[in-house]
C-alpha cells in the first residue's frame, strides 16, 4: 500500500483485479442487485486499492452483463463487529428476543 516495492505493488493489484472479478461473479450468480457489500480482514485494509477504476473495470467486465453489473452498488464494510453483530441478531431472533 506504500507503494515501496514495485513487485508487491504488482502482487496487490493482480490480488485486486481477481478479487474485484470474482466478486463480480458472485454478484451475477445470486443477482446482488441490491448492492456488493466487502467485508473480512482484507477490504478495509486495501480500501483505497479497491475505490480506483481497476477494481470496477474487473467486477463488471462480464461482457453482455457488464451494464447490470454497473448499476450494482459496491461497499466495504468498515465496522469490525459486523460478524458479531449479525450473530448475536440471528441468535436473538431464534431466541425470540427480538
Amino acid at each position: 500500500m506504500e507503494n515501496r516495492c514495485e513487485l508487491c505493488v504488482g502482487a496487490l493489484d493482480l490480488f485486486v483485479t481477481f478479487y474485484a472479478a470474482e466478486a463480480g461473479n458472485l454478484a451475477l450468480k445470486v443477482m446482488a442487485l441490491g448492492g456488493v457489500f466487502l467485508g473480512g480482514g482484507i477490504a478495509p485494509k486495501i480500501a483505497p486499492k479497491l475505490q480506483q477504476p481497476a477494481f470496477m473495470r474487473s467486477f463488471t467486465a462480464k461482457g453482455r452483463m457488464s451494464a447490470m453489473l454497473e448499476a450494482i452498488p459496491v461497499s466495504i464494510i468498515l465496522n469490525d463487529l459486523t460478524a458479531l453483530q449479525g450473530a448475536a441478531r440471528c441468535a436473538a431472533l431464534d431466541a425470540g428476543l427480538a
